[in-house]
């Protein structure tokens, strides 16, 4: 593997879900001609619900109209898993990078986003934990505290995960959370017993994560 690697960090604050995607098909075509290096796209969302390549409604408990006179949007998208929730509170993270520069494969990759979060959730005094055959993602006590959902084109992963700092878990009623039913959403504000610094703050510390997790050693 080659340790002398640059990534560039995108920290850009609450984005509309539609701008995200269309930003993360410019990231990915530039990334698959090398016009730019691995990116790490760090960010949040308005509410929005987004259903994966699946794209059945089935896990969707309440009219789409419903979701719109709630103030909450939603979108399909290209990436792999079921339905979930995006919204203020929740870090969100979406990396564009070459899986094989980085030597990893799909599980590989999926796996170093889960402990990426377990980490993050450590450092605040919380057991995360890998889920279940069958459940992807980072878990609490049988809650879901962090989700993944990625797409991987000509080698080049886009989409990523989203971890509930305190989002407005009410959000998640209207929905089955991933297609997996009979299991609750939790937050790193409702698990851990110590102060929380600002969002920024626990953002950052898991894009650092990541940055060592994915063994960059350039940041830009």
């Amino acid at each position: 593997m080659n340790l002398q690697r640059t990534v560039r960090v995108c920290r850009m604050g609450i984005v509309n879900y539609a701008d995200a995607l269309e930003l993360q098909d410019k990231l990915c075509s530039d990334r698959k001609t090398s016009k730019i290096p691995d990116t790490i796209v760090s960010l949040q969302h308005p509410p929005t619900y987004t259903l994966g390549k699946r794209r059945t409604h089935d896990n969707l408990l309440v009219p789409e109209a419903d979701l719109k006179a709630m103030g909450a949007e939603l979108h399909h998208s290209e990436r792999g898993g079921d339905i979930t929730f995006h919204g203020p509170r929740q870090a969100v993270v979406y990396p564009i990078i070459s899986l094989r520069d980085v030597g990893f494969g799909a599980r590989d990759y999926v796996e170093a986003l889960e402990s990426a979060m377990i980490e993050l959730c450590s450092s605040h005094g919380v057991n995360g934990r890998r889920g279940v055959k069958g459940e992807t993602g980072v878990w609490v006590a049988g809650k879901k505290i962090g989700a993944i959902g990625v797409r991987i084109s000509s080698g080049i992963a886009s989409h990523g995960l989203a971890f509930n700092i305190d989002p407005d878990l009410n959000f998640f009623k209207y929905i089955v959370p991933c297609g997996i039913a009979n299991k609750g959403v939790t937050s790193l504000r409702r698990e851990t017993s110590l102060d929380l610094p600002a969002d920024e703050i626990i953002q950052e510390q898991l894009v650092q994560v990541l940055v060592r997790l994915f063994h960059y050693s350039t940041i830009q």
